[in-house]
Parts: structure tokens; sequence; C-alpha cells
């Protein structure tokens, strides 16, 4: 069973009381330890396809299954179970609390669902991305890499089936964000991690297992290597 399951999906929003489509029929599956990127221009429908592949977003047409479970057939206290239990999210930005350090930062999804080993396995995640010697800095402490294996860590800290990354490199330049691509490559395939990244960058794109293509929200093509 695929990790991620998008089948014939579209997504419309309503613009000046007109319907304009983001997405419109995509299919595609993503299996455990596959790491995927998503490339196109801006517009092209990536973002759109990331919240639905996490389920912060329901589909107008077609089915995204998270794991096997239907994302629209869920309620609001399902689906936010549902991330919380499946899912993990990278922000280009990095989104940490900057008044918490780093190990706190990784934690904290686990004491908002009332984790008792938290401490544990935030200092754990932190080893994974080889940041254990600096879980007491804050982040106005780190560089931006250093901010981005935070929030890696914290992604990973509930070891969810799913990753999803948006510009993970964006605010990086170009050495440290290869070594966060090679990160996130090395987990997704050691921690059996389906990874679904939406990037304009065809040079992050080159570390990734299948490249999608995406144009005016259909998909172009899919490229496995």
């Amino acid at each position: 069973m695929s990790i991620l399951s998008l089948q014939g999906v579209s997504k419309n929003y309503l613009t000046d009381g007109q319907s304009v489509p983001a997405l419109r029929q995509v299919s595609l599956e993503v299996e455990a330890g596959e790491f995927v990127a998503v490339v196109g221009r801006s517009g092209c429908g990536k973002s759109t396809l990331l919240n639905l592949a996490g389920g912060m977003d329901f589909p107008t047409a077609g089915t995204v299954l998270i794991d096997g479970v239907d994302t629209s057939g869920l309620g609001d206290a399902a689906q936010t179970r549902l991330r919380r239990e499946k899912v993990g999210f990278v922000f280009q930005s990095f989104q940490l609390l900057h008044t918490l350090t780093a190990v706190e930062n990784v934690e904290l999804p686990l004491l908002l669902a009332g984790s008792t080993e938290a401490r544990a396995r935030a200092l754990d995640r932190l080893r994974w991305v080889e940041l254990d010697g600096l879980a007491d800095r804050f982040p106005h402490q780190l560089s931006g890499g250093q901010m981005q294996r935070v929030a890696i860590a914290r992604a990973l800290v509930h070891s969810p089936k799913l990753l999803l990354a948006d510009e993970p490199t964006g605010n990086l330049d170009t050495a440290t964000g290869s070594v966060i691509l090679e990160l996130i490559k090395r987990l997704t395939r050691d921690q059996k991690t389906a990874t679904v990244m939406a990037t304009h960058s065809l040079e992050a794109a080159e570390v990734c297992d299948t490249l999608v293509r995406l144009r005016d929200g259909h998909i172009d093509e899919i490229l496995r290597r």
C-alpha cells in the first residue's frame, strides 16, 4: 500500500465569484522510503498539492489517502489526529519558536500530544540530525542550516509515515542546502518515510528518487530514477 495516494484529485478555489482550478485530475502514489520532488513554476499547484497531501485541505474532486485513510471522510478531531500521528512538515522559513531551545522546539509536538517521553525522543531526533550537542541553544544562536535541522528533527519526532517539505532549502545557501537535502534523503531511506518535497530548484530535485513536473495544475510528467 502507498503511504500517500492521490486519485484523480482536483481542487478549485472561489475568486471574485469565479471557480479557479488549482489542481486538475492529479494522480500520484508515494511509497515508503521514496523521496519525491514536485517541481514547477509559481502558481502551478505545488503548495495546493502539499496542503491536500497533508490533510490541511480537502479536494474538490477525487480522493486523498494517507496511509490508507481517506482524508475527506474525517471530522476535525480525526483530521488533526491523523496529521499529528502520520504527517511531518518542514517549511522554508523553519517556523521555530524563538523563545524555546532546540530540544524544546523538537519535543513540543509530543508534549501537546501528552507524551511522557518527549524529552528523550526529542534528544534522539536531534542525534539523528547531528545536533545533539546544540540541544540547549536558542534559534538565534544557530545557523540557518542548523535551524532547518532542528525543524527536520521536530517533523520526525513522532515517527510520521509521510514527510512534506515546502522549499526546505529556499532560505539556505547552495552548500548548506545540499547538506540538508542529503540529510532528508538519508532519513527518508533509513526511516522508510514517504517524502514529498515542493521546490523550484531542479538541482534540489536531482537528489530525489522521483520527479513530478506540475504545469497549470496538472501533472506534466513523472520521472522515476
